[in-house]
């Protein structure tokens, strides 16, 4: 079985997800987990009336959906635990509509050998099905913890 330390020899790899609907009641219930009930959100009659013709999902629920889209892009043998290390950078790049489905190509793009373990970074794009600009990119990072 590999250890994270084969994560070493794969820098430059990258995989592609399924895609995933973020409908208006994933979008509702993260406004009321996060209290962050803007209008642009919510209110389905102005949003309509709005910038974005309907409304739009929150850009922190889209990048809260990075584990999600990316579970089983890399996976590592021999691993006791992988963990969510960090954001380097993040840039949100267009709006998803209500009613969208998106997915994530991840790329690993580092890993450096630390006392814990293997730490990769990854850079993560997030499309929108039937458009052509991302809904982000995010530069992240994850601890791979051998077994």
């Amino acid at each position: 079985m590999e250890s994270p330390t084969v994560l070493l020899e794969r820098i430059g790899e990258s995989a592609t997800g399924e895609w995933f609907l973020v409908d208006q009641d994933r979008i509702r219930a993260f406004a009321d987990a996060t209290e962050d009930w803007q209008w642009i959100h919510l209110d389905e009659t102005r949003a309509a009336a709005g910038p974005f013709g309907t409304t739009i999902a929150h850009g922190y629920l889209t990048l809260s959906l990075l584990t999600r889209l990316t579970a089983g892009l890399l996976v590592v043998d021999s691993t006791a635990m992988a963990i969510n290390y960090g954001l380097d950078r993040v840039r949100f790049l267009e709006p998803v509509p209500s009613g969208s489905r998106v997915r994530a190509t991840t790329e690993l793009t580092g890993a450096t050998t630390t006392p814990q373990g293997i730490r990769a970074s990854l850079t993560t794009t997030v499309e929108i099905a039937g458009r052509t600009r991302p809904a982000l990119i995010a530069d992240t990072v994850a601890l791979f913890v051998p077994a």
